[in-house]
Formats: C-alpha cells, sequence, structure tokens
C-alpha cells in the first residue's frame, strides 16, 4: 500500500516538471535564445523583421520572428520608443536641383581601363572576324 502511495504521490509530482527542456540539448537551446534576442534587438532597433532575417542568415527565422514579436507587444504595452539603427544601411541618395548635373564618384575610373579586344586576338593586325 505504501509503495503504491509512493508512487502515484512520485507521478503527481514529475506531472508538473517540463521534461522536454530539461533533456534538451544545451547547443540547440542556447541557438534558440540567441535567435529570440536578435529578434528582439532588431524589433528595438527599429529594424524591419525581413532586414532582420536577411542580416542573420545563419539563426532560425521562426526564432527570430518569435522575439520580434514578443518585443513588439512589450514595447506597445509599456509605450516604449524604438532606438534608430545605426551603420547598415546604405547612404542616402543625393538630392539634385533642377537643371544640375549627376556626378557619380562611388564607381571606379574607367579612363585608365583598356578597351575590350575583338576577335580571336592572336593577330593584332588582322580585325574583328
Amino acid at each position: 500500500m505504501f509503495t503504491r502511495t509512493l508512487l502515484l504521490a512520485l507521478t503527481l509530482v514529475l506531472s508538473g516538471c517540463d521534461l522536454e527542456s530539461l533533456l534538451a540539448d544545451p547547443k540547440v537551446v542556447q541557438k534558440e535564445a540567441d535567435a529570440r534576442a536578435i529578434g528582439g534587438a532588431c524589433r528595438h532597433g527599429l529594424r524591419s523583421i525581413e532586414d532582420c532575417y536577411s542580416l542573420n542568415d545563419k539563426a532560425s527565422k521562426a526564432a527570430i520572428f518569435a522575439g520580434w514579436k514578443d518585443m513588439d507587444q512589450y514595447m506597445r504595452d509599456n509605450k516604449i520608443d524604438g532606438i534608430e539603427p545605426k551603420g547598415l544601411k546604405p547612404p542616402p541618395v543625393p538630392t539634385v536641383a533642377a537643371g544640375e548635373e549627376v556626378v557619380d564618384t562611388s564607381s571606379a575610373d574607367t579612363t585608365d581601363a583598356k578597351p575590350a579586344k575583338k576577335g580571336k586576338g592572336k593577330n593584332k593586325d588582322a580585325g574583328a572576324e
């Protein structure tokens, strides 16, 4: 009788435990937590979920979304404004006034480049075939 009661009590106590999290691989749990933190940081940094995915290719998209969504709800509930992200954005496009010419200084100087050769190139005196 005592063993049955002890077994029943032990079963009831262990039924409240989350055995899945106790038996999970710690590395997998850590990666999931990191991805959720990345999603939350992206939301707090006013980044879209698509930007967050593209900036963090190796992280789980589902975990990033869960973290982003949790942070979104937290920020709405507590009326928290996000912070403007610094870096990793393309430079702003310069505005052009009417009548001005746009000069592209970002590309390499093409005046030093040699023109492409036409033809097979064995005989330099021969023209294009």
